[in-house]
């Protein structure tokens, strides 16, 4: 009862948000829009724009999913009795599981391919979603999330190595922008849905009614999808386009030889430093807004959504800055560069989210950092693909995945303890403002050209 309490009037989210959640979404679409005209003029056809529109999707979902938790987290905590510990042990369970996913998963799409991957993938997240209904304590949530990391590992390198597949080089940060934007989308359309499908059916159906939206993507993945030089629907003029980077060998690289490779640790580090920050605004955001302005469920869609959009442009934006940069006779080093600092000065002042007295100044500190980490991210994943061929970009992607999910991992206990002893969020915001600066300078000393790994005959 304490939970259906918690969302009474939760109606009132709709009409205060859905105008956000719309926007963002047409600001997306109208971006791919213009992608395909513009690729129309010199490619011969637009259809890869299609397959980014179903990695956006996916990429949606997979942040709906995730979401509903953390949504949910205040009132289930409430009820089922969970301290601060537990949740940061709840939350541990994910990011532990994503990493040993992407540790795994990775080198499963580069094996099976992104279509029989990405579809096996999805069927195992949503499944592991709607388990979440049927738990009962602290123990079983955390037994879904372990189940749903495991699956939600396969997004991002499924991703990636697909955008490799269908883009040439001097579009992939925008393509990447554009699907990861999808992640914003996600945590936009959660707080619109959750609440009221919890308030109208109760928590567990929002579990499972989320949940089933991974099998509505998957007919269309199947029915889409196939790799370029198999697809039907893509004209002749649109695969030279496509492939007209330099060729690349077809031989297998065995996962054992990527890691001697700075390229492969430069995009591990930035991983490891940045992605915890991420996990903290998914996991903790609605707490902080909750615990330091009293916002209650149904009051707290408004700041995510405007956090969020936020966040949607700046992934867009973020892989368009470089993507222009290039196209303007930039290096590709420069221009990625470029784009990546520009970003990492745009989270610092987070810092005095922690301390500002008005809600909506700290939501534009908060939704500033947000479009900047995701701008970053976007870049941070082009770089795997600028620096390795397209049969290893699955496996670095997640080697790197798992050097970031190991440190959100550690990140989720110490937040869960550091807030059960002191309460305090200051140290948790300077450490985010400061990361993505440390992170690129780190990136920069690894690989200061960003030069291709020079993968020899012997390491295939």
């Amino acid at each position: 009862m304490a939970v259906e309490n918690a969302f009474d009037g939760s109606n009132r989210i709709k009409s205060l948000t859905e105008t956000g959640a719309e926007e963002s979404a047409a600001s997306v679409t109208g971006t791919i829009a213009e992608a395909h005209e513009q690729a129309n003029v010199s490619s011969g056809g637009n259809f890869r724009w299609v397959i980014c529109a179903l990695l956006f999707f996916a990429t949606t979902i997979n942040y709906v999913d995730r979401q509903v938790l953390g949504i949910l987290a205040k009132p289930l905590q409430q009820e089922l009795g969970w301290s601060e510990s537990d949740y940061g042990f709840i939350a541990t369970a994910f990011t532990g599981a994503y990493a040993i996913g992407l540790l795994v998963v990775g080198r499963m799409m580069d094996w099976l391919g992104t279509r029989k991957g990405f579809s096996f993938a999805i069927v195992f997240w949503s499944l592991a979603a709607m388990g979440h209904a049927f738990a009962r304590s602290a123990m079983g949530f955390g037994v879904a999330r372990f189940a749903l990391g495991l699956g939600e590992a396969g997004n991002f390198p499924a991703a990636v190595k697909t955008t490799a597949e269908w883009f040439p080089k001097k579009e992939r940060a925008l393509a990447t922008g554009i699907f990861n934007s999808g992640s914003n989308v996600g945590a936009i359309i959660a707080p619109l849905a959750v609440p009221w499908i919890t308030a109208v059916y109760g928590w567990r159906e929002a579990f499972i009614i989320t949940g089933a939206l991974g099998f509505v993507w998957l007919i269309f993945w199947l029915w889409l999808y196939r790799r370029p030089e198999e697809h039907p629907r893509l004209s002749k003029q649109e695969l030279a386009y496509i492939q007209a980077d330099a060729a690349e060998p077809t031989t297998k690289i065995k996962w054992a030889s990527l890691i001697p490779h700075r390229q492969t640790w430069a995009f591990a580090a930035g991983k490891f430093f940045t992605d915890p920050v991420w996990w903290f605004f998914l996991f903790w955001l609605p707490k902080f807004l909750n615990e330091n302005y009293g916002l209650t469920l149904t009051q707290i869609g408004a700041p995510l959504i405007v956090i969020y959009v936020a966040a949607d442009f700046g992934s867009v934006g973020g892989g368009y800055l470089s993507s222009a940069l290039i196209k303007r006779g930039w290096t590709v080093n420069r221009g990625r560069k470029t784009a990546m600092l520009v970003c990492a000065l745009c989270v610092v002042p987070i810092y005095f989210a922690v301390h500002a007295a008005n809600l909506w100044t700290a939501v534009a500190l908060i939704s500033l950092a947000t479009a900047a980490h995701q701008g970053f991210s976007a870049n941070l994943y082009t770089i795997v693909s600028d620096t390795f061929p397209r049969r290893a970009v699955g496996s670095v992607v997640g080697m790197g995945g798992f050097a970031g999910s190991i440190s959100g991992m550690l990140v989720a206990s110490a937040v869960g303890l550091l807030l059960q002893a002191t309460g305090s969020y200051t140290p948790i915001f300077l450490l985010a403002s400061v990361a993505y600066l440390f992170a690129l300078g780190v990136i920069h000393l690894l690989v200061p050209r960003l030069e291709a790994a020079k993968i020899d005959v012997a390491e295939v």
